[in-house]
């Protein structure tokens, strides 16, 4: 005989070779010298060493025991006081009754979509992070979820999370924010042969989601081909000369010509513009003769018409002093004045008839 102490929180489960035979709480106790025990701690798993489908045929270890199954394709969340501690994959469980409270939340994770009520916080838990997958959309973004290749539903801004399997999921986003799309270096031919290099830019604003990423490839490649093929067709058939008249319309006709296969896109055009229209080399040195010889024949223009003033106002001045002499006086002492001001000094020699010369010339007549 042997006596065995089967302490407080402690179970004691008595094996002879090898065959259960019972289960022993707290307390002090004799066993032969062919029995054997194992002592577990009832705040602890119960991770048994024989089978537990044969353990539990004896009624009271059976009511002594959380059991705990979880089928292929689930996980259940292990709280214990409340507190998230574990995460049970597919098998069975064991948890002894009385010294923890015990509480189990079970998910599907074979599904994409949790529908089980577990918060946020959980889900970003390290213990359960492995299990889920998580995508966010921006709040000037919209996206489209792909499950398993299949077009599921249009997301919204926000925090999305699934539970992480072997079905694939995609997510098509969108800027839905105004953008601009640069159409530079287009070589483009006018009527009368003229090679032209245009440089021009396009707001838009992405509207419809579904048309831009389901029912088209490449939405922004195809609107941009579309403004570049209305600037072709509007060039290639004018005249350089015309084209130059008529520039300010590209505009308002490309806009028109685009604006129903943008609709088709899914795409709102906000505005275009012509930044540049770049001249060939011969092309752009004739133009600035011609633009010279404009420059000069309105300089001459200009200066024929000052000199026709300036005579007009000197006829005006004539018939001004033919009429009152008086007037040919003030412009003589006018003269005079302007003459004497650059005279420092005046030496006068002759006798008489030079002062009185002076004097005609500084005194009015009587």
């Amino acid at each position: 005989m042997k006596r065995i102490i089967i302490n407080a929180y402690q179970i004691g489960l008595v094996f002879r070779n090898g065959v259960y035979q019972r289960m022993l709480k707290e307390g002090r106790y004799w066993l032969t010298l062919k029995e054997k025990v194992e002592v577990f701690e009832k705040g602890k798993p119960f991770t048994p060493t024989l089978e537990l489908n044969v353990l539990l045929q004896d009624k009271e270890l059976a009511e002594a025991l959380h059991v705990v199954e979880v089928k292929d394709g689930f996980i259940a969340l292990l709280y214990e006081n409340g507190l998230l501690t574990r995460v049970l994959t597919s098998g069975r469980y064991a948890f002894w009754k009385g010294i923890l409270s015990y509480e189990f939340v079970y998910a599907d994770t074979s599904k994409v979509e949790i529908t089980e009520n577990i918060d946020r916080t959980t889900l970003m838990n390290t213990l359960v992070a492995g299990y889920v997958r998580t995508g966010s959309v921006e709040a000037y973004e919209k996206a489209v979820l792909f499950v398993d290749g299949k077009y599921t539903r249009t997301l919204d801004s926000g925090f999305y999370t699934w539970w992480k399997n072997n079905i694939s999921i995609n997510i098509g986003k969108i800027d839905t924010r105004m953008q601009q799309l640069e159409i530079n270096g287009q070589e483009i031919l006018t009527r009368d042969k003229a090679a032209l290099r245009i440089n021009a830019w396009a707001r838009y604003q992405v509207t419809d989601i579904e048309k831009a990423l389901l029912e088209n490839k490449e939405y922004e490649r195809q609107l941009y081909v579309s403004f570049q093929l209305a600037l072709r067709e509007y060039i290639s058939g004018m005249g350089f000369d015309e084209l130059l008249e008529k520039k300010d319309a590209i505009t308002p006709y490309v806009l028109d010509r685009v604006g129903e296969e943008a609709n088709s896109l899914g795409i709102d055009i906000a505005g275009f513009g012509i930044r540049d229209i770049i001249l060939p080399g011969d092309v752009k040195e004739i133009m600035n003769q011609v633009l010279i010889a404009e420059k000069k024949a309105q300089a001459n223009l200009i200066m024929r018409r000052e000199e026709t003033a300036s005579t007009r106002s000197l006829l005006n001045t004539a018939k001004l002093i033919e009429d009152n002499p008086m007037l040919l006086r003030l412009k003589e002492l006018e003269y005079v004045e302007k003459i004497a001001e650059k005279i420092d000094n005046i030496s006068v020699s002759g006798g008489g008839v030079l002062i009185d010369q002076l004097r005609q010339l500084f005194s009015p007549p009587k």
